[in-house]
């Protein structure tokens, strides 16, 4: 490409010098008519001749520059070709993994979308069975069964469990010196909702006379219903479905929860409820842990004592086996005595036969022998 700019400019100073000499010619053709005719055609013929050989040089160098041209482009075309396809394989693979990424986004997306869905269908459907004080109940007394079941085992409460005075709380959770503590479960909410409603001041003052004087009435139906004297716990528990009402309840309304303290009631919310569950679990676990453990101590008693007759029943046997020891050490002194008798009587015998067969027997010898010695 450096080339064709100077390869050009040459190529017109060729031209020019072949039009000069053709004016030159002309020129002097024009002073020297008489001049042979040969001779200027010999001129002419040899610039020609010239100008052709110049021109035919001038075309190959322009050539050669073209190949070089076309040659230094087609290798930086390759080389712009192959940077555009990596570039263009990179954003294809950045493109593809980011649309990935959105898809998976999206999916998130879409699966928190749902969840909401659902739970604005479930927070519709809970404040529907909030507005119906029969539903609310019901949901009260599922919730607070759902707590109790999940905390205790069987036979430690007891639904609907009926009283001396023919009264059924909620639930009766039997303690280890079988006097139940009751737990209420029908909280007041209509109050606390006119509460929330409220938009002015008025409003607001009569929904809280209004939640006091339901509360307080639930209160003393509770602590004149099921706080029997020596049949029942001294305290009862009144749970509260929703931990956002105890919570507003316990900060708005002191004087109710100081009220029901003093009437022996106590309000618990869900999370209080199943703590007051897992310490009445552990008294009865206490409680069985003490049976046990006097059960453990009559039966090592038991043991300790059964251990006190066996050791003299072995101190006997130990008696009687050094009697028997005695036993047979004297019967093998007389099972001696009679082994070293019956070895005499043998040398006895092999003596007699001795004698009789050599015919001289002696008086005293005889005598010995007879006499046993």
């Amino acid at each position: 490409m450096t080339e064709s700019p100077a390869i050009i400019a040459i190529f017109a100073i060729l031209i020019a010098c072949a039009a000069l000499a053709a004016m030159a010619i002309v020129l002097w053709r024009a002073r020297n008519p008489a001049q042979a005719e040969d001779t200027v055609m010999a001129e002419l013929s040899r610039a020609h001749a010239d100008a052709a050989t110049r021109l035919e040089a001038m075309i190959g160098l322009l050539a050669k520059g073209q190949s070089q041209l076309a040659h230094t482009v087609n290798e930086r075309l390759d080389s712009v070709s192959h940077r555009l396809g990596d570039s263009l394989e990179k954003t294809k693979q950045s493109t593809h993994e980011n649309l990935q990424k959105l898809n998976e986004r999206l999916a998130v997306i879409d699966r928190a979308q749902k969840n909401i869905t659902e739970l604005a269908t479930q927070v519709t459907s809970l404040q529907g069975v909030l507005a119906n004080k029969q539903s609310r109940g019901a949901f009260g007394q599922w919730r607070m069964e759902a707590i109790v079941q999940d905390s205790l085992p069987k036979g430690a409460y007891a639904f609907q469990h009926t009283l001396s005075n023919r009264t059924r709380p909620d639930c009766c959770v039997f303690m280890p010196d079988k006097r139940p503590l009751v737990i209420d479960a029908k909280f007041p909410l209509e109050g606390v909702t006119a509460y929330r409603d409220a938009k002015s001041d008025d409003e607001r003052k009569a929904a809280a006379q209004r939640l006091r004087a339901d509360v307080g009435k639930h209160v003393g139906d509770i602590a004149e219903k099921y706080l029997i004297p020596g049949e029942t716990q001294e305290l009862a528990l009144m749970f509260v479905p929703s931990e956002s009402v105890y919570a507003e309840v316990c900060d708005g309304f002191d004087d109710l929860v100081q009220k029901a303290y003093r009437a022996k009631v106590v309000i618990v919310s869900p999370s209080l409820l199943m703590l007051a569950v897992a310490l009445v679990q552990q008294i009865q676990k206490d409680a069985r842990m003490r049976e046990a453990a006097d059960q453990i101590r009559d039966e090592v008693g038991r043991l300790v004592k059964d251990v006190g007759l066996l050791g003299d029943r072995v101190r006997k046997l130990q008696t009687h086996f050094s009697q028997s020891n005695e036993d047979i050490r004297q019967a093998i002194i007389s099972i001696e005595k009679i082994e070293a008798h019956g070895e005499r009587i043998q040398q006895v015998e092999v003596s007699a036969q001795a004698l009789a067969g050599s015919n001289v027997i002696e008086a005293p010898m005889l005598r010995k022998l007879e006499a046993g010695e």
